[in-house]
């Protein structure tokens, strides 16, 4: 029976920085990008996911200016605050994000085509 005991490795935990919570914003949850088709060649960028912390208005300014996009936040009652923007701009979004400090890169997941 000895040689049927199970090696148990106790120094490792694979979920340890899972577990850390000296992570960022979004810890345990992603910011998702995604773009939604409208008329034609018409499209909406959304975002979804962000902390409740942040002012999404002053966020939304910013995009609008860095990105000469139009948009707007808008309440939904199981995403709870989304922001909206028009044209595709997923990785202008995800870049502005990133250096802004809002959110790590690890924590984005971009939807879409």
């Amino acid at each position: 029976m000895s040689e049927l005991d199970p090696q148990i490795p106790s120094a490792f935990d694979p979920f340890a920085e899972a577990n850390a919570e000296d992570s960022g914003a979004g810890s345990k949850e992603y910011v998702h990008i995604r773009i939604q088709q409208r008329n034609g060649r018409k499209s909406l960028t959304t975002v979804q996911g962000l902390k409740k912390d942040y002012s999404y208005n002053k966020i939304l300014k910013d995009l609008k200016k860095e990105f000469c996009c139009n948009g707007t936040v808008v309440q939904d009652s199981e995403l709870g605050q989304v922001i909206q923007l028009q044209g595709d701009q997923r990785k202008n979004v995800s870049s502005f994000l990133i250096q802004a400090g809002i959110v790590k890169k690890d924590h984005i997941k971009i939807h879409g085509f």
